[in-house]
């Protein structure tokens, strides 16, 4: 027997391994499953080169519990390995065996996968005590056995194997219990080990009999040794792709279409990505790529990969050229993933656009599922969005599909103000929004349907991007103005209200707006035309963007606290309101005409006060301040006096109640007791 210690710089190797080495306890099962893989693709190779000259037979890697003896083993019937080996490659641990067969066989060597020494000691995460039980393919070799109890102190002896290959024998932790349970152990075969190039048999298939499971005499064979993404597409059909799709993604709906990846330079790599139906939620739609380093799973979190954008998609992508100790900081700085990360954009570039060019129609059809993917890529990466921005569409809320050209096109003629600014008009949900849809639309205007998540923020990106040095380009929903004002087109029309007129009819109409929480209102007298509604809610395309935005960038909190502004349009040219302005000049004009004169009076004493101040002294100054003061108090409480007689002379006016309710109503403002009192007057005035 020999003894020794691992060669190691400290001996603080193990609780490193145990604690730092890996994020993930569980990860030891992946490495030890890539261990015998290696060792049975070696195998391969020698045979291939003539460097072995016995018969493969049967390669299958088995993995075996014994709970008696709280034993997890992994065995293989690959290379093996002599004590010298061993003693090489496993008690020397910054030698790696990888390493030195990728050298000697390095243009046919089959898929080997480790690339560090420490991969082994991974075990040493869950085990208080692991053997290695070898024999090595050479002739007339003798088998051995190492053993070590996560001290650098190990033993190696000469032992008993019929054949060739290893057993991995872990004895599990006390605080390991869970890599002992069939099911964890399952598990984690199936989430590592799904599509290994090497059959890996697990326990033995069951059938059902004598009234319960019982194990049968064939293996459990837990993986597919050639998993969709290692064929030729040209073999494969649309059902095969489907297929795949199913046993990734098994409670999902199909794919719209996909990328069968294949490069072999300037890098490796293989893969099947897919375009799945996306649902409005982005985050719920990450986390679906899974990465494999030959057939090996790697992870699942690809953003350092490919582009955040391109996260939205499913599939899986296989390269040799990541390792499977893959660390943010690698994919950080590697060139290598930087080539991958531009390729994979490239492909999926390629494929939407000549799904556009080569079937327009169902690419319009499938439209709705694509544009979120699409939409977030052109936000997030300019050299996507250079791509992308032929094949991209707008919808309009007709259902007709426009690419960005296309559209430029049909409303440059009537939706260019008279400043040349080019007004694309939008709505976010037709039925909330229908009367002002119908506005725009009998102006003979255009209006695109923006109901996607990111539309908001796309429309501020395509305000720079669409805009060139002629003509500026601007992007607002159709209710955030009156029709007139959305597209100037000549200078405002002016309407004949006197101040006191104009005031009468804003205040009558502000007093009787009821209190909605976080809600504020400004009204207004604008010319509409006679067809117009009478009174129309507007808000601010600005106020409202900005609130659309805080909810994606944290930095714009502060404009989510804000309340949400609505303009009171009263339209000035509306007989419903000009009989408002008749019915209250006559009731409120000798009521409210001492106030005013009252109002004008001291506005004059003010004025008077302040031109007096400029030329008085310091001390004459002070004395001025405290009349000033005393007169602005004065003015307030006049001005505080007209607005409670305009109320008080509105309260019990049903038609502007009913204006007022009736706009509330058509934009989703009308709640709770103002909803009630509305339905009441409404079927009074039918009584009536």
């Amino acid at each position: 027997m020999q003894k020794g210690n691992i060669g190691v710089t400290t001996e603080n190797i193990f609780p490193v391994i145990k604690k730092f080495l890996y994020s993930d306890h569980e990860i030891f099962l992946r490495e030890m499953v890539s261990n015998a893989v290696d060792a049975t693709q070696k195998l391969k190779t020698l045979k291939e080169k003539g460097d072995f000259k016995g018969e493969l037979g049967d390669l299958t890697i088995h993995i075996s519990l014994d709970e008696k003896e709280n034993t997890l083993t992994i065995s293989d019937r690959g290379i093996g390995m002599t004590a010298e080996e061993i003693d090489k490659y496993i008690n020397q641990i910054a030698f790696s065996g990888v390493n030195d067969f990728l050298e000697k066989y390095k243009d046919n060597a089959n898929n080997i996968i480790g690339h560090f020494g420490l991969g082994f000691y991974s075990a040493f995460m869950v085990a208080k005590k692991v053997e290695i039980v070898t024999r090595s393919y050479r002739d007339d070799a003798q088998a051995v056995k190492w053993s070590c109890d996560g001290s650098p102190e190990y033993t190696i002896e000469d032992t008993e194997k019929d054949d060739r290959g290893t057993h991995i024998i872990i004895y599990i932790d006390d605080d390991c219990k869970e890599f002992l349970e069939k099911a964890k152990i399952e598990s984690l075969l199936q989430k590592y080990c799904k599509f290994i190039p090497v059959p890996i048999a697990f326990g033995k298939k069951q059938e059902w009999k004598d009234g319960k499971m019982q194990d049968t005499e064939e293996d459990n064979i837990i993986n597919n040794v050639e998993p969709l993404w290692t064929k030729t597409p040209s073999t494969l059909k649309d059902e095969d792709y489907k297929q795949f799709y199913r046993t990734l993604y098994p409670m999902h709906d199909e794919p719209l279409f996909w990328i069968h990846l294949n490069v072999d330079y300037p890098f490796n790599l293989t893969g099947i990505l897919y375009f799945p139906r996306i649902q409005s939620n982005i985050d719920l739609q990450k986390g679906k790529i899974q990465l494999y380093c030959n057939q090996v799973f790697v992870t699942d979190q690809v953003e350092g990969i490919v582009p955040e954008f391109l996260t939205l998609l499913h599939g899986v992508i296989d390269s040799p050229d990541i390792p499977l100790n893959v660390s943010r900081s690698y994919l950080q700085s590697d060139a290598n993933v930087k080539k991958i990360s531009t390729y994979i954009t490239k492909k999926v570039s390629d494929r939407l656009s000549s799904i556009f060019k080569e079937d327009r129609k169902q690419y319009e059809e499938k439209w709705d599922d694509l544009k979120l993917f699409i939409h977030y890529g052109m936000l997030s990466q300019d050299d996507f969005y250079d791509r992308a921005k032929d094949f991209a569409l707008f919808k309009d809320t007709d259902g007709k599909f426009f690419t960005y050209e296309e559209y430029r096109t049909l409303i440059k003629d009537n939706q260019t103000d008279k400043d040349k600014r080019l007004v694309y008009l939008y709505a976010n949900d037709c039925e909330a929004e229908y009367t002002y849809i119908q506005v725009a639309k009998e102006k003979g205007y255009s209006v695109l349907l923006f109901d996607g998540q990111l539309d908001t923020p796309l429309a501020s990106m395509l305000e720079q991007k669409l805009s060139d040095g002629k003509e500026g380009v601007s992007f607002v929903r159709v209710d955030s103005d009156t029709i007139d004002r959305l597209i100037h087109k000549d200078d405002e029309r002016k309407i004949e209200l006197t101040d006191d007129e104009r005031e009468m009819l804003t205040e009558t109409f502000r007093s009787q707006l009821p209190k909605i929480e976080k809600t504020e209102f400004h009204v207004e007298v604008q010319p509409m035309g006679e067809q117009a509604r009478p009174v129309v809610i507007t808000q601010s395309e600005y106020m409202r963007r900005m609130k659309d935005m805080s909810r994606y960038q944290s930095g714009m909190a502060f404009y989510g606290q804000m309340p949400d502004m609505y303009n009171l349009v009263l339209n000035a040219d509306h007989p419903l309101i000009n009989s408002q302005r008749s019915t209250l000049n006559s009731q409120l004009s000798s009521i409210l005409s001492p106030v005013s004169s009252e109002i004008k009076g001291l506005d004059a004493r003010l004025a008077a006060l302040r031109q007096q101040k400029d030329k008085a002294n310091d001390e004459e100054k002070k004395t001025i301040d405290e009349t000033i003061g005393e007169t602005e108090k004065q003015i307030q409480e006049q001005r505080d006096k007209k607005r409670t007689l305009i109320a008080d002379n509105a309260k019990d006016n049903a038609v502007v109640h009913q204006l007022i309710d009736l706009a509330l109503l058509q934009n989703g403002l009308l709640r709770g007791e103002a909803l009630d009192r509305f339905l009441a007057r409404s079927v009074d005035l039918i009584t009536d």
